[in-house]
């Protein structure tokens, strides 16, 4: 036989070497949709523990962008890994399909014909718009790989989702939590209406800065100054600093801290309040020259004095705050209580008009002299030139500062008192309560996410929920055409409440219904007697809706429970979902409807830019899909650390192009070895398999793990380098490299040893690649034979056999020793390689000389011929450390090994291409060595 080729054992596999991945993935997601792999899935652990994350519902509002794609890929690796760890991973995936950004964009097709159409037609062309983009993002969300409950998602539009909404609102109005009064709140002029804080983004604005004096003419002023000190009410002044010039008219009060130290200072012939620790600065400001200091006075004294508005016949009395600080400005605070949220508290505590005379538009009503007409931002400079007439400009400047903007259309926000609903953060202690189960019973992950909630919790106003609009879920109450007063009995609010669930079209039935049909017969106002009733116009805050999911998904679902064991979402999240969660369930049940929360960073460029379209950086998902796959682009999301602010660009995707080969050829090698093993009839005992094969396994079976310890910990950069080090460092360049030669060559236990390991580490790989590769995985696992598959339809429904004992620690020691003196071995050969003496390792004999321990571990994990084998040579040779020559190579490794290399003696064998002396000792068969002998006879009398 001079052939020997065909008495080799080669690989054989249908899985292709290359991916295609581009035509690959939708034939594998119509498979998964023809055998419900998500239903195969959980059902493979069906009477398991259960586990439930809870999907936050993106915005139906557009195509899927890399933050949404990353965010249901992550929670996508959650689910798969849960499941495929043996617990029921339930998966109903979500929708926000209320609130401004889609009423914004059906008003923008409308455009002058919104005015003309009743409320229920603009919801419908609302409901229509959420629906069509619902539908967008659902199949895109499915081409990424995610399984999930796709045809019974929950949506914020469903009438029972809304009748969910509205009636914790009615829990909320039976506990007294519910307040509607006139308070300052985040106003957007453009949009015209209220804003939640998570409807708030901060951006660089240019606003003017000046400083304005207020006539201080109350003689009880003199009191205040030292003896003798003449007092002229004509020339002392009040000095305060404000950026907002446009809120001057509707000052009412000047704060001033009780605990600072304020002075009375002589300056250009008139006599100035300012704190003492600013008088420096702001003379500086002023352009004064040297100021006189008259009297020092305890701002706790100076209560109660009255000062005159600046352009106004209407006092404005000194009042005292805490908010006050010495960061900038006078020390002296104009406060218009209309107009924030500290001015609105203090002049409360004071009783002080809460003055806010502007329409929707931000534009000052008829009745507000010299400004009327004007919108804030138009009137600033008209506030400045009319201080300069009357002389009461100290300074003016411009600055640009971090200011609030509306989160919709980026326009400017203001702060404008009007009549709202709000819940309250005090009442049945919502702040403190929720502040404890932050502290007390939620994981974070990463574990900042604590304080970032908790200083917000802390400091937050009263929840605002009411929106000027007409897509969401409605306040149900009643408003007296009379008094203003708000009738929200709960029997009634839950009688409404119940027909939004039988309504075909939901809460609609609020705004079609006859208002004689809402109003209970006989209803008086409680407050005037009368009964002239309208409906409350004013819808709930999206983030209520939103918030709600666990009432109306967690307690509803019977797949699912609450609270939830995981809510993952973007960072942003804080002051938004997990925030108005948690709010709103410890509000009506005493405790959080998550039990850990997980937040993730946002997608950047290369660069670490925020990605804009001005900037021309954007990258969509589908243009990665179209590249490279669906694949490339779930394991960038495995591989970075997702929480932080997480890069992307074509050299990281292609990197990532890179590792994925490799570890699909790895994949691909060892199905490639397993043609011929049956798992039933092959598969060799742990105890009885070739000491290295039995230390590979058990090098598997560790970074097994490993890697389920990190899926866990929600760690998946850790799982994307375990899989990647497993296939390229532990199997390809270690044990597939090493065996490679007895699975071509061998028959019998070397082979099945090894192949047994190879089947073990493949159901391993593909386990633990699944839930990240989704695709390659299934594909492998579509393309092995019957009988190597464990049970299942899907990769997905695959479950391990039991691992095998773990080796002892000192075996393992000792074949990391062994592994340690293998790298020297490489080293030492290197040389020679390239010198040219040889081509391979195999034409090398190696001596070692070593210690009598070592040389024992030697011999008994490998012997001559697994040594051989281990160090991909032609002979192995050991001797004494002593007996080492001169030239001998010293090992850098935990045991004293000495290395001497030299040319294998002997020829060349035809069929396994190590060198032996024995070569042509077999007259049959004299190109092959005994080892290849033995198996070609073998073969021959098989046959």
């Amino acid at each position: 036989m001079s052939d020997y080729k065909q008495t080799l054992k080669l690989p054989q596999t249908g899985f292709p070497m290359k991916a295609n991945l581009k035509q690959k993935e939708p034939e594998i997601l119509k498979f998964w949709a023809q055998i419900d792999a998500y239903g195969a899935m959980v059902a493979a652990n069906e009477g398991n523990k259960t586990y439930v994350l809870h999907d936050g519902p993106p915005y139906a509002n557009g195509n899927i962008h890399m933050g949404t794609a990353m965010n249901k890929t992550l929670k996508d690796i959650v689910v798969k890994s849960r499941n495929m760890s043996g617990r029921q991973a339930q998966y109903v995936p979500g929708w926000d399909c209320h609130g401004l950004p889609i009423e914004h964009k059906v008003e923008t097709e409308l455009k002058k014909k919104k005015k003309e159409l009743p409320a229920v037609t603009v919801r419908k062309l609302c409901r229509d718009y959420a629906l069509k983009f619902l539908d967008i993002q659902r199949n895109e969300f499915k081409r990424l790989g995610v399984l999930a409950t796709w045809d019974k998602p929950y949506m914020t539009l469903d009438p029972k989702y809304e009748a969910a909404t509205a009636r914790e609102l009615g829990n909320f109005m039976d506990k007294g939590s519910v307040i509607r009064g006139k308070k300052p709140i985040y106003w957007c002029c453009s949009c015209h209406t209220a804003l939640a804080e998570a409807e708030v983004e901060y951006a660089d604005h240019s606003s003017p800065s000046i400083f304005v004096r207020f006539p201080l003419t109350d003689k009880r002023v003199q009191a205040l100054l030292p003896a003798g000190a003449k007092y002229d009410p004509a020339k002392t002044f009040v000095a305060i600093w404000t950026t907002t010039p446009w809120t001057l008219p509707d000052n009412m009060g000047v704060c001033v801290h009780p605990e600072f130290d304020y002075v009375f200072a002589e300056a250009n012939g008139c006599l100035y309040l300012v704190a003492e620790r600013l008088l420096a600065p702001c003379a500086e400001i002023f352009g004064w020259d040297s100021p006189k200091v008259v009297a020092r006075v305890p701002g706790a004294k100076l209560e109660g004095l009255e000062a005159c508005h600046p352009f106004y016949k209407r006092k404005s009395p000194i009042i005292l705050g805490d908010h006050v600080t010495l960061d900038a400005g006078t020390g002296c605070v104009h406060t218009a209580p209309g107009h924030g949220r500290e001015d609105y508290e203090v002049g409360m505590k004071y009783g002080l008009e809460v003055y806010s005379p502007l329409d929707d538009a931000g534009r000052f009503l008829t009745d507000v002299e010299f400004f009327a007409g004007l919108t804030v931002f138009e009137a600033n400079p008209k506030v400045i030139e009319k201080l300069k007439q009357v002389g009461n400009l100290l300074a003016q400047e411009k600055i640009s500062h971090s200011y609030p903007h509306c989160w919709r259309c980026k326009e400017p926000v203001i702060f404008r008192a009007t009549t709202q609903w709000f819940i309250s953060m005090e009442a049945n202690d919502l702040r403190k309560n929720a502040l404890k189960a932050i502290h007390e019973t939620v994981r974070w992950i990463p574990a900042w996410g604590e304080e970032r909630i908790g200083n917000m919790i802390e400091n937050r106003p009263d929840w605002c929920i009411s929106r000027q609009r007409n897509w969401g879920v409605p306040i149900v109450a009643l408003i007296c055409e009379d008094c203003d007063e708000a009738y929200f009995e709960t029997a009634w609010v839950m009688g409404v409440v119940d027909k939004f669930a039988q309504h075909a079209t939901g809460c609609d039935y609020w705004f079609e219904a006859p208002i004689e049909d809402i109003v209970p017969a006989g209803l008086k106002c409680p407050k005037c007697g009368r009964d002239h009733w309208r409906r409350e116009t004013d819808i709930l805050d999206v983030w209520f809706d939103s918030g709600t999911s666990f009432a109306a998904v967690l307690e509803q679902r019977p797949e699912l429970s609450c609270p939830a064991d995981l809510y993952l979402e973007g960072s942003d999240q804080h002051r938004g979902w997990f925030h108005s969660s948690l709010l709103a369930s410890m509000g009506t049940r005493g405790v959080p409807p998550y039990k850990t929360v997980l937040t993730h960073g946002y997608v950047v460029d290369g660069e670490g830019r925020k990605m804009s379209k001005s900037i021309g950086n954007v990258i969509a998902p589908q243009e990665i899909i179209d590249k490279y796959g669906a694949e490339i682009l779930r394991m960038w999301v495995a591989a970075v650390n997702y929480q932080e602010d997480v890069r992307i660009s074509d050299e990281i995707l292609n990197r990532l192009v890179d590792a994925y080969r490799r570890i699909r050829n790895t994949v691909r090698f060892i199905m490639g070895n397993l043609a011929d093993f049956d798992p039933a009839k092959d598969a060799v005992a742990p105890e009885a398999m070739l000491p290295l094969d039995r230390f590979a396994l058990d090098l598997v079976e560790r970074r097994h793990k490993t890697i389920q310890q990190a899926y866990e910990d929600f760690e998946f950069h850790k799982v994307y380098h375990t899989l990647h080090n497993l296939c390229t460092t532990d199997l390809s360049a270690f044990y597939l490299d090493i065996i490679k030669d007895r699975l071509y060559v061998c028959s019998g236990l070397e082979r099945r040893s090894a192949q047994t390991v190879l089947w073990r580490a493949l159901l391993i790989l593909l386990n633990d690649m699944a839930p990240v590769m989704s695709f390659t995985a299934e594909e492998a696992f579509q393309t092995l034979p019957e009988t190597q598959r464990p049970g299942g339809s899907s990769v997905f429904t695959m479950r391990l056999p039991e691992a095998a004992p773990a080796l002892s620690d000192a075996r393992r020691q000792g074949f990391e020793l062994l592994l340690a003196v293998r790298g020297e071995v490489t080293k030492a050969i290197e040389p020679m390689r390239k010198a040219g003496e040889i081509g391979h390792s195999l034409e090398t004999e190696i001596t070692l000389f070593a210690e009598p321990e070592f040389s024992k571990l030697v011999l008994d994990e490998l012997g001559e011929e697994g040594g051989k084998e281990f160090f991909i040579i032609s002979k192995l040779a050991l001797m004494p450390f002593d007996a080492a020559p001169d030239n001998a190579i010293s090992a850098d490794a935990a045991t004293p090994v000495k290395i001497a290399v030299t040319k294998a003696n002997g020829a060349k064998c035809q069929r396994c291409w190590r060198y032996d002396e024995k070569l042509g000792s077999n007259a049959e068969h004299p190109e092959i060595c005994p080892r290849c002998t033995t198996v070609v006879q073998a073969l021959v009398l098989g046959s």
